[in-house]
């Protein structure tokens, strides 16, 4: 049986209705305007550099970088809404080269007939070198305008050449009010649960929005997952603190053990030790564990860490860290632990240098400006007869042969003689090894011209 063509329409819209109730909350209240939006008011807020250009629909290429759940797919739809460009929308997990190049075609088409066309790309991270490069010549000559979003840092993940033609806006984490904003936005959003009345406290959406961590979207599936198992009747439905504990028992936290935050988490443990803070490292180590961090590499970090920056101020930091990775190798997480936390704060109150590590620089340096610099012909070995009638190790004075066990002979090459590479503080033990580099000084002062 033919159907009428307002017949159809019918069907079409009680179909688009009815997949409309079965997405996610996330996707039934999303904002469909900048006014809705909630959070981002740095880059948002009236007067501002991208409120403005999204206003005007004077768009040029830009990448949204931010952590997850903070609105960068939802400012892409919204701009979709407002642009009167084509816009494209795809995702960079399913497409291919050939999608890409594909689109590209169409985009160039629409250029020459003065169309311009958007092309959204969702986790633009994902593709590799050769699909950022696909983008590149159409991005150059204004056949598209590229809109990237990415949860990884662009500097990383993304080409330079297609990063330096694009305008990179940073989108923060979610603070808790906007997340109770948003909460309260969809409990009164009319797609959000039609038929429903929904009694919830603040204290209920408070925890909400602090279990969510800075995440829209874990916020809004733990308020549709409250709703869905919360104390229903009469087409009511009460949520409250007590109710919620099950669902926000474990916090998720935000971790990559490969991507920027792994790199953010080690240098902010190695700073808060660099400054004898034990409680922020003590923190910051427990984010790593927590995130699942292989308690090796930081076991190897902090041996580094022994030796960078106390060194020579307490010997016995090198000896500990490298016991508690010893025993990081013999029993593993999550015994190894308290061996971490115990050498973070060691390594914390313990007292601080970096002499060792700068006379490595130092020395470093100079090797690299001299090049291949002879060994002094005294101090070289001479193991055969012809490497004694070269005088290899002639004039070689024993310095245990000594009264002070220290000879006025020349061990460094003659280009760099004065050239001085350690330089001990007065932390710790290293006053004890300062004093004895001010007596060798003086005793060369007095001794070298005899």
């Amino acid at each position: 049986m033919w159907l009428k063509w307002g017949d159809m329409m019918k069907q079409e819209s009680l179909f688009e209705q009815q997949s409309q109730q079965n997405s996610p909350l996330a996707n039934r209240v999303r904002p469909q305007s900048i006014d809705e939006f909630v959070g981002q008011g740095h880059l948002l807020e009236h007067g501002k550099i991208l409120r403005e250009i999204i206003d005007s629909d004077q768009l040029s290429s830009m990448i949204f970088w931010g952590p997850p759940g903070v609105g960068k797919t939802t400012l892409a739809q919204i701009i979709a809404n407002q642009t009167k460009a084509h816009f494209v929308n795809f995702s960079a997990v399913t497409s291919s080269i050939k999608d890409i190049r594909k689109i590209m075609e169409e985009a160039e088409a629409n250029r020459e007939i003065g169309e311009k066309t958007i092309v959204f790309v969702d986790e633009i991270h994902r593709f590799n070198k050769a699909q950022q490069d696909a983008f590149l010549p159409f991005v150059e000559r204004g056949s598209i305008i590229l809109i990237g979003a990415t949860t990884e840092n662009p500097s990383f993940e993304i080409n330079s050449a297609l990063l330096s033609r694009c305008k990179v806006f940073v989108l923060k984490q979610l603070t808790t009010d906007d997340l109770i904003q948003l909460i309260k936005n969809a409990i009164k959003h009319p797609n959000g649960f039609p038929n429903l009345e929904i009694k919830v406290d603040d204290d209920a959406i408070r925890l909400i929005a602090q279990f969510a961590n800075g995440d829209a979207r874990v916020a809004l599936n733990t308020l549709e997952m409250a709703v869905l198992n919360g104390n229903s009747h009469d087409h009511q439905v009460d949520i409250n603190r007590d109710n919620l504990n099950q669902l926000v028992n474990t916090k998720s936290l935000r971790y990559d053990k490969k991507g920027e935050e792994h790199y953010n988490l080690i240098s902010a443990l190695h700073k808060s030790m660099r400054n004898s803070d034990v409680d922020a490292a003590i923190y910051w180590l427990s984010r790593m564990l927590d995130g699942g961090e292989d308690p090796i590499y930081i076991a190897r970090r902090l041996v580094r860490f022994a030796s960078e920056d106390i060194g020579l101020a307490d010997t016995r930091a090198l000896s500990l860290t490298i016991d508690v990775f010893q025993a990081c190798q013999l029993i593993g997480m999550p015994e190894c632990d308290v061996h971490l936390t115990e050498a973070v704060i060691y390594l914390s109150l313990a007292p601080k240098s970096n002499s060792a590590y700068r006379a490595r620089l130092d020395a470093k340096s100079d090797v690299k400006k001299t090049g291949n610099e002879p060994v002094p012909l005294e101090i070289r070995n001479a193991p055969t007869k012809l490497m004694k009638e070269l005088n290899y190790g002639k004039g070689y004075q024993y310095a245990h042969s000594t009264e002070d066990k220290v000879t006025s002979m020349k061990t460094m090459p003659p280009e760099l003689e004065g050239h001085e590479y350690y330089h001990p503080t007065e932390q710790g033990n290293e006053k004890r090894f300062k004093q004895r580099l001010e007596y060798l000084k003086d005793w060369h002062v007095q001794h070298d011209n005899e």
